[in-house]
């Protein structure tokens, strides 16, 4: 005979509530353990001032996190160019990367109306036309899957030249690099009246050296990094745009991370990049007087690579980008205003601190 014990239905409630709760509790322990790995990539080579700054940022993280969040850092382009680093981040296998304006053309297209050539005189003006547009490029990189972390520069962009170029005469006459499959970097050389070679970044060092071009774009910074200023001998002191650049995670990787470690990762990559925007400037300025010391001869414009010139070939180049649809024309006409916008009020400044 089987004894059949009857429980009051009140009991079976408390336990049912009970097994919920040990339930939720193990799913919150669990989440809150569990590690997520950030596989992060950029064309920067290892040892230098953004790599650096990226590992310092990797482990302010970790600790912040108290282990939950860690990054896998790969340098120099060890994944790929940067189209290939943004198909390795929509497939999965990577989850974040530094970019350069190219890379980030692919994100949101508008946000390199901030490279237009020959845009900015000055790093005062540069800053005050990022923070208005900021909203706005935050808000295109959420819309096209990304999420961006923190603002970076790669710096004021130079000619390096085998032979001196101090007219647009010389400029034609050159072999010059142009990132294959860049549109800023295509309408630029069609306003100029100039035929680029393109190639992958990643190929511009050895073309230097066997001949296939003889001149390259890029900040002195830049230039050291990637021993391109080893193949050249002259700069042209001219800065064509100002580069840009972004810390940036998909946002299906963000947005599966807990809340406390998206604050973590926005806020500690916010900083990150306001570090890399004074560690890139100054840097660069030290790196140009570097390269002047070890014998790169800075080469003066004439008249055809002086103002009115300049910005003839930047109003070109930005009909031509929106006439392709790579930045709309809204986007330009709001940047030209508040850049006319800052200039005026900063010649007034002057105005009133002379009475």
């Amino acid at each position: 005979m089987v004894l059949r014990i009857k429980y009051p239905l009140c009991l079976y409630r408390l336990l049912s509530v009970l097994l919920l709760a040990f339930a939720v509790l193990t799913s919150t322990a669990l989440q809150a353990e569990k590690i997520h790995v950030l596989k992060f990539a950029t064309l920067a080579p290892a040892g230098t001032t953004w790599v650096r700054l990226l590992h310092d940022w990797a482990h302010e993280v970790r600790k912040e996190s108290r282990g939950r969040l860690i990054f896998k850092i790969y340098p120099g382009g060890v994944q790929g160019d940067e189209p290939e680093v943004l198909k390795k981040i929509r497939f999965g296998q990577l989850q974040g990367g530094a970019f350069t304006g190219y890379g980030i053309g692919q994100i949101y297209s508008p946000t390199r109306v901030l490279e237009l050539p020959f845009l900015f005189n000055d790093i005062e003006e540069i800053d005050y036309i990022r923070k208005r547009f900021m909203p706005e490029i935050e808000q295109g990189y959420r819309d096209n899957g990304y999420e961006l972390l923190g603002w970076m520069e790669v710096g004021f962009v130079y000619f390096f030249s085998k032979s001196p170029i101090d007219s647009l005469d010389d400029l034609k006459e050159r072999r010059i690099w142009n990132w294959q499959g860049d549109p800023l970097g295509q309408a630029f050389f069609e306003a100029s009246g100039l035929a680029p070679v393109p190639l992958s970044i990643i190929d511009v060092y050895t073309s230097l050296s066997t001949g296939l071009i003889d001149t390259v774009y890029a900040p002195p910074l830049g230039a050291i990094a990637m021993q391109w200023f080893t193949k050249t001998q002259y700069i042209t002191n001219v800065p064509m745009a100002n580069g840009i650049g972004s810390l940036v995670v998909s946002r299906r990787f963000f947005e599966n991370l807990p809340q406390d470690l998206q604050k973590i990762l926005k806020r500690t990559g916010a900083a990150t990049g306001e570090i890399l925007v004074a560690a890139t400037r100054k840097d660069n300025v030290d790196s140009l007087k570097t390269l002047q010391n070890r014998g790169m001869i800075m080469v003066e414009a004439t008249e055809s690579l002086e103002t009115q010139a300049l910005q003839d070939i930047r109003i070109r180049a930005g009909k031509n980008l929106m006439e392709n649809g790579y930045i709309p024309e809204a986007t330009i006409n709001s940047i030209n205003q508040w850049l006319q916008e800052f200039r005026n009020n900063r010649a007034a400044e002057v105005v009133d601190a002379a009475k």
